[in-house]
């Protein structure tokens, strides 16, 4: 039931009114005219018209055959009475203009709530001019859609537009629209669709081609109009051609006078839109106006210049300074797109002469030539004189700490085991120290005089006489080292073995027994300070000695050893 039939408008005159009429749903009417104007109030001016057509065609053939006719004729047949309104489908629901354009106009509408009891055979549109009072039908025969489309209008038309629903008993009554419809053209306001890469300055260099499209809308077609800067364009360097839906602005080859602001105006009567766009032509800028070299010291030199007169209808991306040897010629750049006009260029070589000159840049690029400094740059050779410093030993002398102390051990009898600790104190350099075993010097039993490290291999010998300390220097001691068991030394005795390599400090316990558990403590010692270690070990099980003393008891020891020995 729902789609959409496009169809042409049919034409206005009397001879394809009259024919429409006849293919009209009014078949029924003929046979039963008389019932069919009491349901279908809004199809007796159709039907009227059509029977007073007929009826002076039928009052001739009856004249023609009244002198051939005997009285015994028979009577003419009673008219065929009207179909019931059962029969018949209801008026279509909300009747509606979807579209109207300037050549077609669009309808849609719902179906009847009552199809009648014979079914649906289609929908029939008519259509009516402002003006004249028959229905023309659209279609030659019903049509199953609920939208159509009426096409090929004219401007100006005006016109009334119904539809009736039809079944095999005949056509129900029609839905109308209220006002006529008026198909006239489509104003639509003048709009600029200015293309993304214009929204934005235009850059082109001096002698590149200049071609823009703008594209607009309007309809009927608008008026298109170019200004440049507020006056109208130069039509010797300007070229513009404006069709119905862009406008094409070429200039040919561009000069730096093109630059400037553009604006397009698209006028449809009292509505009007306007574009602006930005052109701006450059070209290469012109070299500094003059460079000096300011002063040459060491090996910088430091130059200043001017800038150019012409920086090319745009603003300057920076200046590219170059240096060149006076041996060799070759020009190298030292800084490129550099904004301030002093610069200070080092690193240059003893002995050489240079020479110095600066571009200027832009968007179009370094300028054709350069500013060149007039006066060489001399690296002069100087004599060098070293300074060297006093050298002032420092004091890293510091009182014995342990960095890493004694943890508590579980040995096994029998078995040798060993307690380790670190240590660490710097020796302390002292100029002048008293000698002899309590003045913290050098021990008695060195009889040499006292003298520096002797230097690592690859450097440098004894420092010069001038640097050399003017008191002989000394060195503190390691830290002492104490092993304590129980806070009794233990250093003499011959089961216990100490030893330290740098920095380590073990004490190596021989086959210890039970009789060697206890509490060990390592002791470091030196003339700034001194600091210990403690531990607890623990010999488990029974050794040598408790076993013999078993032997010899005959049984289990009652009183702990420790106590039987002391």
């Amino acid at each position: 039931m729902t789609g959409e039939a496009a169809s042409e408008a049919p034409a206005p005159g009397p001879e394809e009114n009259t024919s429409g009429v006849a293919q009209a749903p009014t078949e029924p009417s003929e046979e039963g005219a008389a019932s069919q104007t009491a349901t279908q109030e809004e199809q007796a001016p159709t039907q009227t018209a059509t029977q007073e057509e007929q009826a002076p065609t039928q009052t001739a053939t009856q004249e023609e055959q009244a002198p051939t006719a005997t009285p015994e004729a028979p009577a003419p047949a009673a008219a065929k009475p009207a179909p019931p309104s059962e029969d018949l489908p209801s008026i279509p629901l909300r009747l509606t203009v979807e579209d109207v354009s300037d050549s077609s106009v669009t309808v849609s509408w719902e179906p009847p709530e009552r199809l009648g009891r014979l079914g649906l055979q289609g929908y029939l549109l008519e259509l009516r001019r402002e003006g004249a009072s028959e229905w023309v039908p659209v279609n030659d025969r019903p049509v199953m859609v609920t939208q159509q489309t009426l096409r090929n209008l004219a401007l100006g038309d005006k016109f009334f537009l119904r539809v009736a629903a039809v079944s095999s008993a005949g056509a129900g009554p029609p839905a109308a629209l209220d006002q006529p419809v008026h198909i006239r053209e489509i104003v639509e306001p003048p709009k600029i669709r200015v293309p993304r890469h214009l929204r934005q300055t235009y850059i082109r260099e001096v002698g590149e081609t200049i071609n823009l499209q703008i594209p607009f809308q309007g309809n009927p077609k608008p008026q298109a109009s170019w200004t440049h800067d507020g006056h109208a364009l130069d039509s010797q360097r300007v070229s513009v051609h404006t069709g119905d839906k862009d406008s094409i602005f070429f200039i040919r080859s561009a000069q730096r006078s093109d630059s400037g602001r553009y604006e397009l105006t698209v006028r449809l009567d009292n509505l009007e839109a306007r574009a602006a766009i930005n052109i701006l032509v450059t070209e290469k800028p012109g070299p500094p106006s003059s460079i000096k070299l300011l002063d040459v010291w060491g090996c910088n030199a430091a130059l200043e210049w001017t800038p150019p007169q012409d920086t090319g209808n745009t603003e300057l991306l920076g200046y590219t300074v170059q240096k060149a040897d006076k041996k060799t010629g070759q020009w190298f750049t030292v800084l490129e797109r550099y904004h301030p006009t002093t610069c200070t260029v080092s690193e240059l070589i003893v002995g050489n002469s240079y020479s110095f000159r600066v571009f200027s840049e832009n968007l179009c690029g370094l300028s054709a030539s350069a500013a060149v400094t007039k006066e060489l740059a001399h690296i002069q050779k100087a004599d060098i004189a070293a300074k060297l410093k006093r050298f002032v030993a420092r004091d890293f002398s510091e009182a014995p700490s342990f960095t890493q102390p004694l943890v508590d051990h579980t040995t096994t009898p029998g078995y040798s085991t060993q307690l380790s600790c670190s240590v660490r104190a710097s020796p302390k350099v002292r100029a002048g120290a008293p000698r002899g075993p309590g003045g913290g010097g050098r021990r008695a039993e060195d009889s040499g005089p006292a003298s520096l490290p002797k230097p690592a291999d690859g450097l440098a010998g004894p420092a010069p006489a001038h640097n050399r300390p003017s008191r002989p220097v000394t060195m503190s001691p390691q830290p002492k080292i104490i092993w304590m068991k129980n806070n009794m030394n233990i250093q003499g005795d011959p089961k216990y073995r100490a030893f330290s390599e740098q920095g380590v400090c073990t004490l190596e316990i021989r086959k210890p027994s039970p009789f060697d558990s206890g509490v060990y403590t390592c002791k470091a010692v030196n003339v700034l300070g001194e600091a210990t270690a403690d531990c607890r070990l623990e010999v488990k099980g029974e050794g040598r000695g408790g076993s013999l003393l078993r032997d010899l008891s005959g049984g289990e020891l009652e009183t702990p050893l420790p106590l039987l020995l002391g």
